[in-house]
């Protein structure tokens, strides 16, 4: 029996690895087709939006037979009891970048590529999202601890971007619709940084036993 837990544990990680994994490509690869004007690639953002998903429905499948028949020791029970969590905002993850996807079928950025940092903020959240699911991996809280630093960075550039897309629309008033897309775009990305600050807390509390809001 014990081997057969330890074999179940091993595939909670793996899944929780590969659902991470696939959270930062549908990021990357909706902010790639944001940037190059990449159509077919925000397209197939919604696929791998849709494997998202499945993964949170058999992570989720996975973590209730581990609670409800393997009852776990404390330190297992913390790593899933941690997962059911995390899965919720990893999904969360995944739609907002499907969103982003969306949204760049309607914007060319390339009309404000010289004036808004919307690509600093994007490179941000990705790295929060990446140093997210590493800390997992490696069961390092330290490096979870570092997600809600970066945090401040992605705020700060939400407000610097939104700014500089009010100042746009002051004084060109035929660009406020793509201007407001790409505030939507801005804000999905603050909230998947606010997402993978989540994520780095239910790490920390799966390590050490202390949640730290």
């Amino acid at each position: 029996m014990r081997t057969y837990y330890e074999a179940q544990l091993a595939t909670l990680n793996t899944n929780m690895i590969q659902m991470g994994a696939l959270c930062e490509d549908a990021i990357s690869a909706a902010i790639h087709a944001l940037l190059e004007d990449d159509m077919q690639l925000a397209e197939k953002v919604k696929d791998t939006e849709m494997e998202i998903d499945q993964y949170e429905r058999d992570i989720e499948r996975l973590c209730m037979r581990l609670l409800l028949m393997q009852q776990p020791v404390a330190t297992d029970l913390r790593i899933v009891s941690s997962a059911l969590k995390m899965i919720s905002d990893l999904e969360r993850i995944g739609d907002q970048a499907s969103d982003i996807a969306d949204i760049t079928k309607h914007v060319s950025f390339r009309d404000f590529e010289s004036k808004v940092h919307i690509k600093e903020m994007a490179k941000a959240a990705i790295i929060m999202v990446t140093d997210s699911v590493d800390s997992y991996v490696k069961h390092d809280a330290e490096l979870a601890k570092t997600v809600a630093e970066q945090d401040d960075k992605v705020d700060e550039l939400f407000l610097k971007v939104r700014n500089e897309l009010a100042e746009l629309i002051r004084n060109n008033q035929e660009m406020t619709e793509s201007a407001l897309d790409l505030l939507m775009i801005a804000k999905y990305l603050e909230r998947i940084g606010d997402h993978a600050v989540n994520v780095s807390e239910w790490v920390i509390y799966a390590v050490t036993g202390d949640y730290v809001k």
